[in-house]
């Protein structure tokens, strides 16, 4: 038989155990925003990043966390030394971190056709792609040191097949993919795990102007909820939610012909415009 523990007892031993901290990209907005909150309300310590500061002060004020347990870095993901540079601060001031999400990122349509575009797509790859190496790299050598930790890619399920108007985008969430599959490779046997995840269409800014349905939309919190149920879970690769999870599998599965026609008329995501 066990017994709960008494106040005394339990408070001695949360004294002498810190709260577990995670490390998110993207923080100010979105899915990583989302995230944040749900990890806060978990009660973890919270190191989080993205571009826009202000966003973020505003919303540790709203959600009344204190700054000892809810760090906030400047940087931009897509510049590396920028995301190294916090990634050390956060070694530093705040320790390893038990979980890193890599959430940043960015999407709008390309015309493949357009030569203007390719800067376009690589503004997409240097965020999406080698943001997200940059954010795991700082702590892949110290986590495998210390025989644990979990490493978390945010794909999506627009990387399983490429879709019309969508090449920059379907390209850096297929590479996110494969470079975690790599990755889960690499640290087999070394206390470190890695997550994908790929999530199907979420309420979020980022898909407020698709032309196009959305089967299966759900809000940014109850994301949030399944993605922390996977994590915990430690789920090398999961589909959220489930039902995008059949749709992907479809997906691979659709001769090429049937696929092409199938999506042969369906709405464009709007272009970046110009600068």
């Amino acid at each position: 038989m066990t017994y709960a523990q008494s106040p005394s007892t339990a408070s001695k031993a949360v004294a002498t155990q810190p709260a577990r901290l995670v490390f998110i990209t993207g923080a100010s907005s979105g899915l990583g925003q989302a995230l944040a909150e749900h990890y806060a309300r978990r009660g973890w310590r919270l190191a989080l990043v993205a571009r826009r500061l202000e966003l973020m002060q505003q919303w540790r004020a709203r959600l009344q966390l204190p700054e000892a347990d809810c760090a906030l870095y400047a940087a931009d993901v897509s510049e590396p030394e920028q995301i190294r540079a916090v990634a050390q601060q956060c070694l530093q001031q705040q320790g390893l971190p038990d979980v890193v999400i890599a959430s940043a990122g960015i999407s709008h349509g390309i015309d493949t056709a357009d030569w203007d575009d390719l800067a376009h797509m690589q503004a997409i790859w240097e965020t999406n792609n080698r943001g997200l190496a940059a954010t795991f790299i700082p702590f892949i050598t110290p986590m495998c040191q210390r025989r644990s930790g979990t490493l978390v890619g945010i794909a999506s399920v627009a990387g399983v097949r490429g879709l019309p108007g969508h090449a920059g985008y379907s390209a850096s969430k297929a590479g996110v993919i494969a470079y975690c599959e790599s990755l889960r490779g690499d640290l087999r046997g070394s206390g470190v795990r890695v997550v994908t995840i790929s999530p199907g269409f979420v309420d979020t800014a980022m898909t407020a102007g698709n032309p196009f349905s959305m089967p299966f939309l759900m809000s940014a919190p109850d994301f949030a909820a399944r993605a922390y149920e996977a994590i915990e879970k430690q789920q090398s690769s999961v589909v959220i939610p489930w039902q995008m999870g059949w749709v992907a599998r479809l997906l691979r599965r659709l001769p090429d012909a049937v696929f092409d026609y199938a999506l042969a008329g369906r709405g464009r995501k709007p272009r970046k415009k110009p600068q």
